[in-house]
């Protein structure tokens, strides 16, 4: 009995090991197929960028067309403070449209390895025309940073909306690092003049109107937007006016509430002193002025001797005498 359990655990082993190496055979098979195919892609598009060269020109004349279009006008540079001051470039939606209109790119990124708390990606951009190729591999830990604290990601969804966040600025790196500089600086000329329209208007100027509409319409005031942007007035740029106008129209639409954007504790006490003052106003309760000139002009209680009573105290009005108060 002993030796035919024997033999039947040995079986089980032997069947268990073969399963497990027919699945790895299996696995670096599949492998070596996708790393096949990939090459074989690789190697018809080098031979189409060579058969079919760009036209410098032609690919130049197609970004700056391209950034007349006002809506990728408006999101075509990045900018978010530090220092006091608002640190700007090219977005990754400039990036791309000029890898598409430039021609003969082949940009993205890609999981090299990936386990339960972190991957390992690579974000790269590659000339196929002059073989120039630019990558960066860094790795992405499975953990969303809040204002609360830390916590880990499990959500292969979150997870991979995590690494497609971060592995998009290094694209964009490695895409302006292929595409020349001076056709990356008319793009975002073009972007500007785009922007600034037939508006004759400043940007000191739309900021300005900007603040009014906001503390007219809404209550903001110009502290709350400053805090937005995250640098004072003075230094906005046009891409700032461009993200409080977006605020605007979407409070005017009734889309989201201004709560949701600014920090309307910040004016709650402004907001309660005009209450009080319009209450004042209609005879229903004195305003903040003239409580603190009525408090101060009250003259405090004395006894017969002219002396100040203490708080506490009450002074009888025929006799004078000094005695304690109702507790």
């Amino acid at each position: 009995m002993m030796e035919e359990f024997k033999v039947m655990e040995n079986k089980n082993l032997i069947q268990q090991f073969g399963t497990s190496e027919l699945s790895k055979q299996m696995s670096g098979v599949g492998r070596a197929l996708v790393m096949s195919r990939e090459a074989q892609e690789v190697h018809t598009a080098m031979l189409i960028a060579k058969n079919f060269p760009r036209d410098t020109i032609d690919a130049y004349n197609r970004v700056l067309t391209e950034c007349q279009r006002k809506t990728l006008a408006e999101k075509a540079m990045y900018e978010y403070p530090r220092g006091g001051s608002m640190v700007t470039g090219p977005s990754i939606h400039l990036a791309r449209t000029m890898a598409r209109c430039w021609g003969n790119l082949d940009a993205g990124f890609k999981v090299l390895e990936q386990t339960a708390t972190e991957s390992t990606v690579m974000a790269y951009c590659w000339d196929l025309e002059t073989n120039f190729r630019e990558s960066k591999i860094f790795t992405v830990a499975h953990v969303r940073e809040t204002k609360k604290g830390n916590y880990a990601l499990t959500d292969p969804r979150d997870i991979y909306e995590l690494i497609a966040n971060q592995a998009a600025r290094r694209e964009r790196a490695c895409i302006l690092a292929v595409i020349p500089g001076d056709v990356t600086d008319a793009a975002i000329g073009q972007c500007n003049v785009t922007l600034a329209g037939d508006s004759k208007m400043t940007v000191e100027d739309m900021v300005r109107a900007l603040v009014k509409n906001f503390q007219e319409q809404y209550g903001v005031t110009r502290e709350m937007l400053e805090n937005y942007i995250g640098v004072k007035a003075k230094a906005f740029s046009r891409q700032s006016v461009v993200r409080l106008k977006n605020v605007y129209n979407t409070l005017r639409d009734g889309s989201a509430s201004v709560e949701q954007y600014f920090d309307m504790s910040l004016a709650a006490p402004d907001k309660k002193e005009q209450e009080d003052d319009a209450a004042a106003q209609k005879g229903e309760l004195p305003s903040a002025k003239d409580a603190e000139s009525y408090s101060s002009s009250r003259p405090e209680p004395q006894d017969a001797s002219g002396d100040v009573v203490p708080d506490g105290m009450k002074v009888d009005d025929k006799t004078g005498e000094v005695t304690l108060g109702e507790l």
